[in-house]
């Protein structure tokens, strides 16, 4: 037996199920045993195997199996209850929860269990779950106090009632068009007069039906259109299937002429004259079946018996099908008559023939057939003409059967107990006492065993078939019917187990028929269909209890294998449970009954007998047609043919999404799923924005193929996929242009516009060129308009920072809505999404690499990796890889590059196009065409094909990617150039890149259209450029207006020598088509020539402005390809409108050039001349900051916006206005804040003082102090009304005061710290406060009540805002982050991570839209309050900002900080181009590598960067500091960097080649200022603010020694050149020398005057330099211990210093923004760098062979490598620069500059920008001069005002 060779085992070997069914085992024989000893053991032995069931099931986690191992537990711990060990069964109840399971031991009631959230939704094999053990099933079976006749079945087997789900309808509105009949039968349904009250109708449905009861004209439309439904189905002359299903919806709603007419209609198609349709009996026997009462009268009855009756004796010889059909359409007929006591039936006409026919089907080789007609045979018999039997149990019942399935005639509250009764004194009353007890004596013992099991399912069948008498078991089976059409499980199942003709098997082959309908239908829930499908195993194993009928098993395998190959979605759950089911019971029984089951199982199963559900609706149906509605249905089933067929066998990998660009990689989410949300919520629009080739159209491909497939007839919202650029102006009803496309008739557009809803899948909104906002201009979703949610994707480089209003979606009464938008950037593939690609790839094209090949070249291969992250450019990689990489050629020589993989590309399709042509049978002419381009290079013909096309697509339709081309119609003359008929043209169009469809064309990705213009404009194969004809692009206002500069009228001559005149670049602008850009800074890094070629389009602009296009077009390009334009002659350039952003243009000439509408965002220009330059319309992205006296802590905007209020640090606030500056003075101390009430002619103040003060603004007088808090007021607020002030001090209050009197109102007490920031709502309700407590509190303004505590940060609270809509609340904290709350719910809906220090204010934008934060990181930063993403981050304060307020229009944000300035932003300006590896923070630290090729700079933005020396490139970001670099250095060999940082004080070993982190050494204190390698690399030493030197073991990460000594803080560390000593220089004013191998201090070098910043050894060794912040560098002689020398001139702090490779030169950095380059031994100042963009914090100089280049670190983030030139004079000259996107003008001049704004001017000049240009400007460093200190405006001179009336 099976179980013994499982216990003969060892348990460690046997799987899950095995352990659980040995576990099993011990428990059932533990139940049966009395002895209470051995009953121990054998529960020990089960716990024992549980316990190996559950090791073993963690290997697969099956949850299934998880499951009945915790039953199991469940179960031992109630025999270890029952058998007195209470203890022992808690801890197998505990077991058994840890797993899951709760204390019950019966299944999960099914009424409480969703379909939705079902087990079920996974499929996964049912096996036989037991509640209860094996034992307790046997006990059951032997209790004496169930009667032997009564079966029992396990309790978890329809534990309880349930009811089956009523399909409910969408309720139409008075008129409104009914979508099916389905619908108008639900509704009508309701309105019946005698339906009785149901309260599970839901609240919609009872207000529909009390709302249409009191109107009499809907319902008699209601009424009128189901009767002429009928009436039209009388009309259809083919009256399929599909129309009998929809009529039959209606019959138990229809009135009772409407009902007689359908049964007429009926009965004439079943007439004897015409060919017999088996779905006119479907549809008599359901109508039937379902009728209402009253409606079927007898005579009608007996005249539809007749004729089924001479059809059956007609039919007798055709098919089964039909047969059974008029057998089961006579049993509803007959139970009908039964129901309404049908009486006087002819017996001699009609019952006698009627019997007669039946008997003799007992004889058919249907078993089927045989079955239903015995139950006819019997309803047949019960049909009575006088008072039967039947009536009489019906009225000890006290009900009376009406009919099975019937949707109103159901009859209620079937006594089950009185019917069982009844069946059994049905029998003994027409039988007889000797005959009742033979029948009785048959039912409780059994009829035939299984040793005649040899007879096949229809012999044993018949056997047990009576048509002699009336049997018990067809009123058994009719009043199992009802109790399983009203949900009463529980019932059937005690019905089933107790009636006496239980074991008839006709009665169990009826039952198991039930059980498999209810198991196929999808109707009832999840574990009603378990349990029925259980149940036929119950019945086909237990032969003690139902028998051993061959008939019944073979009916119940029948049965499940229908269950098993079931192909319908919803049974598709259930055929793994049915076939699991199968495959247990192959085993089970003896010989003969396991031959049996072989026997069945070869036999295909018959399946109409369970069909349970009714066909698809006609389209169009019944209901349209009565509605006059066209039929849409079949040209949707054509679209959906189309489109899923359009997909073809593609690689798809489904993409990750992330909510913004700015949001990190570790916040991506699986896209599709995103989408899908969308889909099942309100929201309106989906915008998927992503780069070029980054698979959004894939994507969008993708989505549309999904939601076809889940698409459902007539009520699925449509997906319809449009291409934008192939729809004529989109902005106007775009879906009917694509309906019209797919071949809809208007009267079909007009009816899916009316009644259809749709998911737009918009595609290619970039390539369309779009500026609308195509939801509002196609008025979606507005009043007769189309019902549409829209998905639409955009390359993200499309879009500007204001790009939601083109999208939002909104109507003609209401302004656009954000919360209805919804945003996504799908992402670049993950390393596992490109192996993923490239498996699928090799499975699909079978290319001539295998995986491991790409795998290895992915390696191998310098920066391949990061390209194929792009979904297209991985496909373009796969396709050419084989062929791009020679053969032997090392991975690591490859040089691959994007423009290189389109190269390779091209070239492949073309030579395949060349092949595929060359095999084809081409005509005479065609051939020789074909012979003729492949002789001349058919692959260079094919370019030259494609770089023209894409020429004139640029050219006459400007860009637009689909061009069109019909030779029905007069065309453009180009386009016949490309699409004529002509055999060469038609060749090469074959063979190139190009899709057709119709007569669309376009290539077959947007990026080889720009791919191929770029070659057009450069070929590396062609230098000769291919003459292209002159075009000039129209272009909005004057040619004469100083913003025009379009070329009019040039002359079409060609010139011998220099540029082309007919290139795109001289007639079209590129400088906003980013990806066609890429292209060309690709070919500029590469090819030399098309530099040259750039650069003379440039050099000719200053002569002729016909060049001014071109040389636009190339300087962007050359600055976008890295091109630094340093000190370069570009005097007289017209470049106007390119962009200039980031670039360099270190001391450049470009006095008198044409700037006009020219980008400088970014851009660096120090010490550039720009004389006389056109500068109308420049971009520089920021506003002039304006400058103070004191520091600034508040500052607000007036509610005009046309003033403003700021705070000083000295007590005073100003006003500044465009009339007047007013200065308020009565606070002693810091003013911390500063309002304006709502109407502008107040301010309310609060400061250190303790005090407020209300001001008078049109008299300037103070109108009250409110001293009333006894601690320093720090938040204040004015209600919207403008009556109250609300205000929060360090006393822990909040006080709410009345502006009339200045009373307070209210004190609201319950914050713990102080309070330091209040906001009321916009309603004027609700008062928030934000506290040290870390909480903000909301507070209602009548009662004073706290209402809600938020918590969650961690630190300080210091300002809090309401949204302008009251929804959502920010809040700033000391723990670096601002969140965003809803404010009902009280919960976090975003927490806004990128400040690096502690936050301070707060601002919602005007919208609502954005929030501005400022930081101690000196930082403000734009956040999206929808995605929580950071936006952009705007630098330039030099100290924390500690006040934000945005101006009420929302174009301005006002920022006030500590470093004494007022500065204005941009809200609104757009970002170009962002240089996202740049520090956006001070770099602190920066060393060169020994080899001389990298640079390492440590930044306060918690980064460590690596930068290319000879490109000014960032190689690589190492991340994993928690807080700001302070130093980096490299290893001796080259291959290691340490970093050392702030708060997370530790110390960090990062490998170079990867960007590791290999290790991290804790054990410092306090800050880490300095690190340094030993000379041999094998020692790490870090200097600490704790005080101490750490030596630290590179191999291990132990801490060798630990030096101490210093009184302050060390903030430098070096090693000697012969690392025998360390120096350090201190806070404490001292540098130290030590002793490596003792530890002990040597020498002490005294003689500074405040901290030493940085110490550096020379490269001999025998000097020292040291940087103070006493503004000295002193240079100390180390054997002497004596200070040699003395170098002034630094005006601040001197913050770093590094000798020169040879040890001559000294540089020092300052916090005086120069470099002094010194003389070692005469301390002479050879030079000063000057005009740096801000601080300098570190220095350094090559110690490589090429010695003579130094780089810099600044306070704003920016990195610079200069070139250092000695020779009769030092020269210095700036090679790179890599800045965080800052303006740099320092020394620039801007005299005599024309079309400047005084605006911008005024920016230039506080960025250090002069009027008048120095007489040395050609210099790049200047001579050294003396140095004076900078001097202050003077604060009577008012700067501020001064400003602020420019700004106006």
């Amino acid at each position: 037996m099976v179980f013994s060779s499982i216990i003969s085992s060892p348990r460690g070997t046997l799987s899950p199920q095995q352990a659980l069914k040995l576990a099993n085992v011990y428990l059932d024989n533990a139940c049966k045993e009395n002895d209470g000893d051995i009953t121990m053991v054998l529960c020990h032995d089960t716990e024992i195997s549980l316990s190996q069931a559950k090791k073993a099931v963690k290997r697969t986690e099956d949850q299934y199996v998880i499951e009945e191992i915790a039953i199991a537990y469940m179960d031992l711990g109630d025999l270890l209850k029952s058998r007195g060990h209470p203890n022992e069964a808690n801890v197998s109840y505990k077991k058994a929860e840890k797993l899951g399971r709760q204390r019950v031991t019966s299944r999960p009631n099914s009424i409480t269990s969703s379909t939705k959230n079902s087990p079920f939704e996974v499929p996964r094999p049912l096996v036989r779950a037991r509640a209860i053990p094996l034992s307790m099933h046997k006990q059951c079976r032997n209790i004496t106090t169930i009667p032997a006749h009564i079966a029992t079945i396990p309790a978890y087997i329809f534990a309880e009632n349930v009811r089956l789900p009523a399909m409910e309808y969408k309720l139409p509105g008075p008129d409104e068009r009914l979508t099916n009949t389905p619908q108008l039968a639900y509704c009508l349904s309701l309105l019946k007069p005698d339906r009785s009250p149901d309260d599970t109708l839901d609240p919609a449905a009872h207000n529909w039906l009390n709302t249409t009861k009191k109107d009499v004209d809907e319902q008699d439309r209601l009424k009128s259109m189901a009767t002429e439904l009928i009436k039209a189905f009388k009309r259809d002359e083919l009256k399929d299937a599909k129309t009998v299903a929809e009529v039959v919806y209606l019959a138990p709603v229809l009135d009772k002429d409407s009902f007689q007419a359908l049964l007429s209609i009926f009965y004439s198609g079943i007439d004897p004259s015409k060919l017999l349709k088996v779905h006119h009996l479907e549809g008599l026997a359901q109508s039937i079946q379902s009728a209402d009462q009253g409606h079927l009268n007898a005579d009608d009855l007996i005249k539809i018996l007749e004729l089924l009756n001479n059809r059956l004796r007609d039919t007798h010889q055709q098919s089964s099908n039909h047969m059974h059909q008029l057998t089961l359409a006579i049993s509803h007929v007959l139970d009908a008559m039964a129901d309404t006591k049908v009486t006087g039936l002819d017996r001699e006409k009609l019952h006698e023939p009627l019997s007669t026919y039946l008997k003799e089907l007992k004889e058919s080789e249907d078993p089927y057939l045989v079955y239903q007609a015995a139950y006819a045979f019997q309803a047949l018999l019960w049909v009575p003409d006088d008072e039967t039997t039947w009536q009489a149990a019906m009225r000890r019942t006290g009900e009376v059967i009406q009919g099975v399935s019937g949707v109103v005639s159901a009859v209620k509250g079937l006594d089950l107990n009185k019917f069982i009764e009844g069946l059994g004194n049905i029998q003994k009353g027409f039988e007889g006492a000797s005959k009742a007890i033979e029948i009785i004596k048959k039912a409780y013992d059994g009829v035939t065993s299984l040793a005649q099991s040899g007879q096949d399912l229809l012999e044993s069948l018949k056997e047990g078939l009576s048509f002699e008498c009336k049997r018990e078991w067809y009123s058994a089976l009719r009043g199992a019917d009802v109790l399983i059409r009203d949900g009463d499980l529980a019932s059937f199942k005690e019905l089933v187990c107790e009636v006496p003709c239980r074991m008839d098997q006709v009665f169990q082959w009826g039952v198991c028929q039930r059980l498999g309908e209810i198991a196929f239908n999808p109707m009832w829930d999840v574990d009603t269909r378990r349990s029925a499908i259980e149940f036929l195993g119950e019945i086909y194993r237990n032969d003690e209890v139902w028998g051993q009928h061959a008939s019944v098993k073979q009916w119940i395998l029948n049965i499940l294998m229908q269950l098993a190959s079931a192909s319908e979605t919803s049974s598709q759950l259930y055929n793994a449970g049915a076939g699991a089911l199968l495959r247990e019971l192959e085993s089970t029984g003896d010989g003969k009954t396991q031959t049996m089951y072989r026997s069945c199982r070869e036999k295909s199963p018959i399946s109409y007998p369970l069909k349970v559900s009714r066909p698809e609706l006609a389209s169009p149906s019944l209901l349209d047609h009565v509605q006059n509605r066209p039929d849409v249905e079949g040209n949707i089933r054509l679209l959906r043919k189309q489109r899923t067929k359009a997909r073809g066998n593609v690689v798809y990998i489904p993409p990750q999404g992330k909510i913004s660009v700015q949001a990190p990689e570790d916040a991506r989410f699986p896209l599709m799923e995103k989408v899908k949300d969308f889909l099942e919520s309100d929201k309106k629009v989906f915008l998927l924005m992503g780069d070029s080739g980054a698979g959004k159209s894939t994507f969008n491909r993708e989505l549309e193929f999904t939601l076809w497939q889940s698409y459902e007839n007539k009520i699925g919202r449509i997906p319809l996929h449009i291409n934008l650029p192939a729809i004529e102006k989109p902005e106007h009803d775009m879906i009917a242009k694509q309906l019209r496309m797919a071949e809809f008739s208007e009267s079909q557009i007009r009816e899916m516009k009316n009644h259809r809803k749709f998911i737009l899948i918009c595609d290619g909104y970039d390539e369309s060129q779009q500026t609308h906002n195509l939801y509002m201009s196609n008025k979606l979703n507005q009043e007769g308009e189309w019902d549409a949610q829209m998905v639409i994707s955009c390359r993200t480089e499309y879009l500007g920072t204001d790009y939601r209003d083109r999208f939002q979606p909104g109507d003609r009464n209401h302004p656009s809505d954000s919360s209805q938008l919804q945003e996504a950037v799908i992402t670049l593939f993950s390393l596992d999404q490109v192996h993923d690609y490239i498996r699928q790839y090799v499975i699909v094209h079978r290319p001539m690499w295998e995986v491991d090949e790409y795998k290895q070249a992915l390696e191998r291969i310098p920066t391949l990796k990061e390209l194929v992250r792009n979904p297209f450019l991985m496909t373009l990689s796969l396709e050419v890889l084989p062929r791009m990489v020679d053969p032997g050629q090392r991975l690591s020589e490859a040089h691959v590059t994007r423009v290189g993989l389109y190269d390779h590309f091209v070239e492949q399709w073309l030579e395949r196009g060349k092949k595929r042509l060359g095999e084809k049978d081409l005509n005479l002419q065609a051939r020789a065409v074909f012979e003729s381009l492949s002789d001349e290079g058919f692959t260079q013909h094919g370019i030259e094909f494609m770089k023209k096309l894409a020429v004139a697509v640029y050219k006459e339709q400007d860009g637009q990617p689909i061009f069109r081309y019909s030779r029905a119609k007069v065309e453009q003359p180009w386009k016949a150039e490309f699409f004529s008929r002509e055999e060469e043209k038609r060749l090469l169009r074959e063979a190139c890149p190009l899709a057709r469809n119709g007569n669309q064309h376009r290539f077959i990705h947007r990026s080889l259209l720009e791919y191929a213009l770029a070659r057009a404009i450069f070929d590396p194969q062609d230098i000769e450029r291919v003459s292209v004809p002159e075009f000039g692009m129209g272009r909005r206002g004057s040619t004469s207006s100083t913003l025009s500069f379009e070329v009019r009228n040039v002359p079409e001559v060609r010139s011998e020598q220099g540029p082309d005149p007919n290139s795109p670049l001289v007639w079209r602008s590129f400088i906003n088509d980013h990806s066609l850009l890429k292209f060309m800074e690709e070919r500029v890094q590469q090819e030399p020539v098309f530099k040259s070629q750039l650069l003379g389009y440039i050099e000719h602009s200053k002569e002729d402005k016909k060049w001014r296009q071109a040389a636009a077009n190339a300087i962007t390009i050359l600055v976008r390809a890295g091109e630094r334009f340093i000190g370069t002659d570009l005097k007289g350039i017209q470049i106007p409108g390119a962009d200039l952003s980031y670039g360099v243009f270190d001391s450049a000439q470009l006095q008198n050039a044409d700037l006009r509408k020219v980008n400088l965002r970014g851009v660096w220009l120090r010490q550039t001349d720009l004389s006389e330059a056109q500068m109308t319309g420049v971009q520089f992205g920021e506003l002039p900051y304006l400058t103070a006296n004191n520091e600034i802590y508040a500052c607000k905007f007036s509610p005009n916006g046309k003033s403003i209020a700021v705070g000083f640090d000295d007590g005073g606030i100003h006003e500044y206005s465009t009339s007047r500056m007013q200065t308020l003075s009565g606070h002693r101390g810091r003013v911390t804040r500063v309002i304006y009430s709502p109407t502008g002619d107040k301010i309310v103040s609060a400061g250190r003082d303790n005090r407020i003060r209300l001001w008078d603004m049109k008299t300037g007088s103070q109108l009250y102090v409110l001293n009333d808090h006894a601690g320093e007021v720090f938040g204040l607020a004015f209600s919207p009304r403008g009556d109250l002030i609300a205000s929060g001090a360090a006393d822990k209050k909040v006080r709410l005061w009345g502006i009339t009197a200045g009373d307070c109102r209210k004190i609201l007490s319950g914050h713990t710290g102080c309070v330091y920031g209040v906001a009321y709502s916009p309603s004027g309700d609700q008062v928030a406060s934000c506290s040290e407590d870390t909480t903000i509190r909301l507070w209602t303004e009548g009662s004073g009540e706290c209402i809600r505590i938020l918590s969650g940060h961690s630190d300080v609270v210091y300002d809090v805002a309401y949204s302008p809509h009251g929804d959502q609340i920010a809040s700033a904290s000391k723990d670096k982050t601002v969140r965003l709350w809803n404010v009902e719910a009280g919960i976090c809906l975003h927490i806004l991570h990128g400040h690096t220090k502690t936050v301070y204010s707060v601002v919602y934008s005007p919208k609502g839209d954005q929030v501005v934060s400022g930081s101690m990181d000196t930082t403000v930063r734009f956040w999206d309050v929808e995605t929580g993403s950071c936006r952009h981050t705007l630098t330039g304060h030099r100290y924390a900002v500690s006040c934000v307020s945005y101006s009420p229009k929302g174009d301005k944000v006002a920022t006030g900080s500590g470093d004494k300035t007022l500065r204005l932003w941009d809200a609104s300006a757009s970002l170009s181009r962002l240089v996202s590896s740049d520090h956006s923070a001070a770099v602190r630290s920066i060393k060169c590598s020994p080899k001389g090729d990298l640079i390492v700079s440590g930044s306060m933005d918690n980064t460590i960067r690596l930068w290319d020396v000879k490109t000014g490139s960032c190689r690589r970001i190492m991340s994993g500091h928690t807080d700001p670099v302070f130093c980096v250095a490299f290893s001796t060999k080259g291959d290691l960097i340490v970093s050392g940082g702030d708060n997370d004080e530790s110390v960090r070993l990062w490998k170079v080649d990867s960007g590791e982190c290999q290790r991290i050494l804790t054990g410092h204190a306090n800050w880490v200022n300095s690190v340094t390698f030993s000379p041999e690399g094998d020692i790490v030493a870090s200097a600490s603010d704790d005080e101490t030197v750490k030596l630290w073991d590179v191999a291990t990460g132990l801490c060798r020694k630990t030096l101490s000594g210093h009184t302050g803080g060390i903030l430098g560390v070096v090693y000697a050149p012969d690392g025998r000593q360390i120096a350090t220089g201190s806070k404490d004013r001292t540098v130290r020398i030590w002793d490596v191998e003792t530890g002990k201090c040597c020498k002490i070098l005294k003689g500074h005057t405040n901290w030493v910043k940085e110490v550096v050894y020379s490269p001999q060794g025998d000097q020292l330099a040291s940087a103070s912040s006493d503004k000295i560098i002193r240079l100390w002689d180390v054997l002497r211990g004596k200070c040699r020398l003395i170098l002034p001139g630094h005006t601040r702090e001197v913050f770093g210093v590094a000798y020169s490779a040879n040890g001559k030169l000294l540089a020092s950095g300052s916090w005086d923004k120069t470099v002094r380059l010194w003389d070692v031994s005469s301390g002479e100042c050879r030079a000063v760098i000057e005009n740096f963009p801000d601080a300098v914090l570190c220095v350094f100089w090559s110690t490589s062979s090429d010695p003579n280049y130094l780089v810099t670190g600044c306070e704003d983030g920016s990195v610079l490598k200069w070139q250092v030139l000695e020779e009769d004079q030092c020269r210095v000259q700036l090679q790179w620069s890599a800045s965080n996107g800052r303006l740099t003008v320092a020394g620039a001049s801007i005299q005599d500059v024309r079309g400047l704004t005084k605006f911008n001017k005024k920016l230039l000049k506080k960025r250090g920008a002069i009027d008048k240009p120095d007489k040395k400007m050609t210099m790049v460093v200047s001579k050294l001069k003396e140095p004076s200190e900078g001097t202050v405006e003077s604060s009577s001179s008012s700067p501020l005002w001064q400003a602020w009336k420019v700004y106006f």
